[in-house]
């Protein structure tokens, strides 16, 4: 089973939600429909614009730590080096 980190986006440079999944599919929609409730749907973090997979519960955990404790710069450099555009990927994803 592969596990997932990922970023969702509010806009291109706006509000950044990281988070770890087993289902990456299932994990987006959910934010993108408004069905997680806090923090995504309180401020309309809807676009999934950067997710990486391992196989390891333990270093998708770890890389979601280490990626909530960058500035704010580093994230949005991770981001740029594969989605230059902000793109929605999750109909990729699909």
């Amino acid at each position: 089973m592969d596990y997932f980190v990922y970023l969702m986006a509010s806009q291109k440079n706006g509000t950044l939600y990281v988070g770890v999944t087993n289902n990456l599919v299932r994990r987006a929609y959910e934010h993108k429909n408004g069905l997680v409730e806090g923090f995504t749907d309180r401020y309309g973090v809807h676009q999934l614009v950067w997710f990486e997979s391992t196989p390891s519960v333990e270093a998708a955990i770890h890389k979601e730590k280490q990626i909530k404790n960058w500035k704010r710069e580093w994230k949005i450099a991770l981001i740029e080096k594969n989605n230059p555009q902000w793109l929605d990927l999750y109909e990729s994803i699909l």
